[in-house]
This record gives C-alpha cells, structure tokens and sequence, in this order.
C-alpha cells in the first residue's frame, strides 16, 4: 500500500508538471515569467492566495498541534485569516503603484533609499529560503512516513517535484498549479474532518476526550494566553508580510479583483481553522499515544478511509505543502532578479536575460532551502522563530511606512536590527523563551519604538512619494530593454 501511495503521488507530481508546462507554454517575458503579466484574473488569485495559505503549517503543523493542544490548533487558521483580510483592506491598493518585489514597495516609504530596497532585498530572500525550509520539511516528514522512504529521499522529492514545473512554467505555472490543488486539499482536508468527527463519535466525544486544560477556549489554560498570542502573531504578521502574498497583489488584475479574492480567501480560512482542530483532536481519542503528533492526519486518513479514498486526502495534505513551496520559490526569484541582481552587478538584467537567470535563481534558491530543511524537524517552531527573527522587522517597516510619511530610511533600518537582535536575544536565552513562547511580540514592540525614535531624530526622506516612485519606476523599466 505504501508504494500504491508513492506512485500515486509521483503521478500526480508529473501531472502538475505537465498542466504547468501547458498553462504556461506561450510566456514570453521576464514580466510574463515572474508576475503573469500583471493580469491575473480574479479567480485565479482566489485559488493562489488560498492553495499558499493552507500550507504546511495547516497540513501538519496545525493538525499535530491541535493533537497535542485540543482547540489550539485553531490558532494557526485564526492568525492567517486575521492576516490575510488586513492585507486586502490595507496593502491591496498598492497595486496601482506597479511594483515588483516587496523590497520597492518598503524602498518607496523612504523616498527610494538604495540601503534599505537592498537589506530588505537580502532579508525576504532569506526568508524566504527559509518558508520554503519549511514546506520541504513538512512535506518530507510527511511524505517518509506515508511510503517509508528515508527522510532524505522523501526531502529530495518534495524538492524536486515542485521545482521542475516552477522553473519551466514560472509564475503562470504556480498560479494554475495552486489553484488545482486549492479544489484538492478542501476537498481532502474537509472529507477528512467529515470522517474524523464520524469516526470519533461527533465533535462532543472528541472534545471531551481532551485533557481538561485543552477544553477551555483555544486550549489557552493548557498552553497559556502568552504563548497563544505569540502564536497568533507569528501566523498574522507571517501572512502580513510575506513575499508570496505580496506578489498576488502586484499581479493582480486591478485592486478590486485583489481585494475580493483576499477577503474571500479570508473567510474561507477562517472557515477551515476548525479542520485541522477536529483532525488532530479525533485522532487524540482514537490513539493518544502517537509516537509524533505531527502524523495525526495521515493516521486519521488510514484508520478512517479506504484505500483510495485515503490516497486523495494524503495527496491533498502534500498538495497543500507544495502550492506554498512553488509560491515562495517564484516570489524568492522576483527579489533575486529585480533587486539582489542589481546589487550584485550595479545594473539591471536584459530583457533578454530575465527568464534566464531567473530559472537558475530558482535553482539555487530550492537546493538551499533543502539544505535548511535537513537541519530540523520541528516545522511550528522553525517557522514562528524565522518569522520572528526575519519577518517582524518588515512588519514594523511595511506598517510605519504606509501610515507614517515622516517614517524615514534610518527608521526603517532601526527596526530590521532591533527585531532580528531582540528575537535572537529570546532565543538565546531559555527562561525569556519559555515565557514568550516564540519572540514575535517583544520584536514587533522593540522595534515599532526604536523605529519611531530613530525616525523622530533623524531629518526627514530626501525624496518626495513622487521623486521616490519616479526612481523606481525608472529602475524597473530597464529591465524591458536589451
């Protein structure tokens, strides 16, 4: 049956391969190969943002939580829902400013300065390497214990079979690919709560089930009201600033198709937070002595299923780590060529040169990412802590930037140090960690008054929203030229 499993999915990875190939066989442009063209239709956006939101976190993170925790696993869906409708209500506007990367967009609230568009540039690569660390983690655990491949192959797998259709096809091939696993992974996950709740006796006998602190809202007298808005923080800002969001907006049709497929999106997240909740909790009180929570839901797939109707919710719970891979690879690639490229070089790609190098940045971003991901095998902690460390310094800077115009390059520089020193420093020390859980919080306060100190005695942006735009705009456009 393991093997039945394995070439069921091996099928299925081939199949994504060639529909990316298809979708994608009349991309032409740099602009078509990162971004679509700019004119990605509602629908298509919809089934993008939601594949890459049900991700591996909500895969396997959420689920093994909510074994362990009862109705805390609710957190992660909760956190990204929260996220993902404050991102179309605030930032989807920014579409009609027509930039690339997100490294532009927080260049822009400082009047264009060349120091922050470049440690920005570094910083979203970087974490993004580390999302994609994470989903090829997940995906890998997952897939080694599903097959009983080693953990090694399984990585190399779930490495693989994304990156091929992404690099022939590129973004048009993500955003296709995404939006069929989308249909796959609600159907899987939702047939599999279904079962779950059927299996267990109903959602009553579950939940009584849990240890007395996991029945209380949110589980929060078993895993503390700290640790719980720690976690919900890290999943909003995660969501708040994450390249890959970012880049549904700037390939977006126009701001409206944006801001309805993001609240859509939203309330179908908010929906399914209850489903890995209920997954994780069932398969509590069918065996409460897993020997890793983190396969509550392939456990529930074969205790609950037939065969083949098993292989569909097992291939929807690895189609919902690869969407947000090929998500985070092509939105890492953007940054590389639009802005680590330049840095590199002092100069902007060719027209010419654009699909090339970014099928070879693609490359070398997916192998250091596997490189990451045989380092750890923890996929909650490992991605609240890179959030924290790497993220919440942009939250801080996306944030002031947008509502603050005094907020200046010194500022915005302030708050990358401070929140990557302050979470490092959480780390570093077991006591502080202990309390705070992950040190998204401290960070995000640390560096929002360090920033606004910095900003208030340092003079002001040399560059007006104009100049600044201007600037950019300039930089973008010889990208279109030999």
């Amino acid at each position: 049956m393991k093997w039945q499993l394995l070439m069921a999915f091996v099928g299925y990875l081939l199949f994504m391969i060639w529909f990316g190939w298809w979708v994608s066989r009349n991309n032409r442009s740099g602009d078509d190969f990162l971004l679509g063209g700019r004119r990605l239709p509602f629908i298509l956006t919809l089934g993008t943002t939601v594949a890459t939101m049900v991700g591996t976190g909500s895969s396997m993170g959420a689920v093994g939580f909510a074994y362990q925790n009862g109705w805390a696993g609710m957190i992660y869906g909760l956190g990204g829902a929260c996220g993902i409708l404050l991102l179309a209500k605030l930032f989807a506007p920014v579409r009609d400013q027509q930039f690339m990367t997100m490294s532009e967009e927080v260049a822009f609230y400082v009047g264009a300065e060349a120091i922050v568009k470049n440690t920005i540039a570094v910083v979203i690569f970087v974490a993004s390497i580390g999302w994609l660390g994470a989903h090829i983690l997940g995906g890998g655990m997952y897939l080694a214990w599903l097959t009983g491949i080693d953990p090694l192959s399984a990585k190399l797998l779930i490495a693989l079979g994304f990156s091929v259709y992404v690099v022939i096809g590129g973004y048009v091939a993500v955003v296709w690919t995404d939006s069929i696993q989308a249909l796959v992974l609600f159907v899987g996950f939702f047939l599999m709560a279904a079962v779950a709740l059927y299996q267990a006796d109903g959602l009553s006998a579950i939940a009584s089930a849990q240890p007395v602190a996991n029945q209380s809202f949110l589980a929060l007298d078993k895993i503390g009201p700290v640790h719980g808005l720690s976690l919900f923080m890290a999943v909003l800002v995660g969501v708040l600033v994450a390249p890959s969001f970012r880049q549904r907006i700037y390939s977006g049709e126009h701001v409206n198709s944006i801001k309805r497929s993001f609240y859509l999106s939203g309330g179908l997240y908010l929906a399914f937070a209850v489903v890995p909740a209920v997954i994780g909790m069932a398969a509590y009180k069918l065996d409460p002595s897993l020997d890793n929570p983190a396969f509550s839901f392939p456990f529930m797939a074969f205790h609950s299923l037939p065969l083949a109707l098993a292989g569909l919710v097992i291939i929807a719970g690895l189609s919902a780590t690869i969407s947000s891979a090929s998500s985070d690879a092509i939105a890492a690639v953007s940054v590389v060529v639009r802005d680590i490229y330049r840095l590199c070089f002092k100069r902007m790609p060719k027209a010419s040169e654009v699909v090339l190098i970014s099928r070879l940045g693609l490359v070398a971003t997916i192998a250091l990412a596997l490189l990451l991901a045989l380092l750890t095998n923890d996929v909650i902690g490992y991605i609240t802590n890179m959030v924290a460390t790497l993220m919440s310094g942009l939250c801080v800077c996306v944030l002031l930037g947008h509502f603050w115009p005094r907020f200046n390059w010194q500022g915005a520089m302030a708050a990358l140090g401070t929140s990557s020193l302050t979470s490092i420093t959480i780390l570093l020390i077991p006591s502080w960690q202990a309390f705070w859980g992950n040190p998204i919080v401290p960070a995000l306060l640390i560096a929002t008054l360090v920033a606004g100190v910095v900003t208030l005695l340092t003079p002001p942006q040399r560059h007006n929203a104009v100049a600044a735009q201007a600037i950019l705009a300039a930089e973008r456009e010889q990208m279109n030229h030999d």
